[in-house]
């Protein structure tokens, strides 16, 4: 049997309590944000979309990279997105050999009423919240984005290159 007392193995071994029930009640609320999504995407094409609303004309490859996944999974899944005209590929004016990334007006109007909906959903919770755990809420999602930054990548996904496990 394999022992690791590494301090990342220790770190989520004392969140365990509290990580699995944190993790349920984020699904749950994203879900909530989810409900009235018309088409449904999944969370990998949500990835693509904000990684184009965020890097607008990055071809496959870029965007492969950005989110850690092979090119043809990539190309599947802007598939999809173009097929819901969430997504356009151009020609590149940089490389006739490559495809730029587009979204469409339509994409962008997807985005703005999931980020709507989403944070109408969120305000109403937090505002039900107590003070005192409005105050604990701001400062665990302040350590989250600490932690986060300290890695240089979000949770579960390794920069491109890293052979490690999560």
């Amino acid at each position: 049997m394999d022992v690791n007392h590494s301090p990342s193995r220790r770190r989520r071994h004392e969140t365990s309590p509290v990580g699995p029930e944190l993790v349920e009640l984020l699904e749950v609320l994203w879900e909530r944000g989810r409900e009235v999504s018309y088409p449904p995407v999944s969370a990998s094409q949500l990835r693509v979309l904000y990684s184009l609303d965020r890097e607008e004309g990055i071809n496959l490859r870029t965007l492969g990279e950005l989110l850690g996944s092979a090119p043809p999974s990539v190309s599947r899944l802007c598939d999809r997105l173009e097929a819901l005209g969430f997504v356009r590929r151009l020609p590149s004016q940089v490389s006739r050999r490559e495809l730029e990334l587009h979204l469409t007006g339509h994409g962008r109007t997807y985005l703005r009423e999931l980020r709507e909906r989403r944070d109408a959903s969120l305000l109403e919770v937090i505002a039900a919240m107590k003070p005192s755990a409005r105050s604990a809420l701001l400062a665990g999602l302040a350590g989250f984005r600490n932690a986060l930054d300290e890695t240089g990548h979000a949770p579960g996904v390794r920069p491109a290159g890293d052979a490690r496990t999560a």
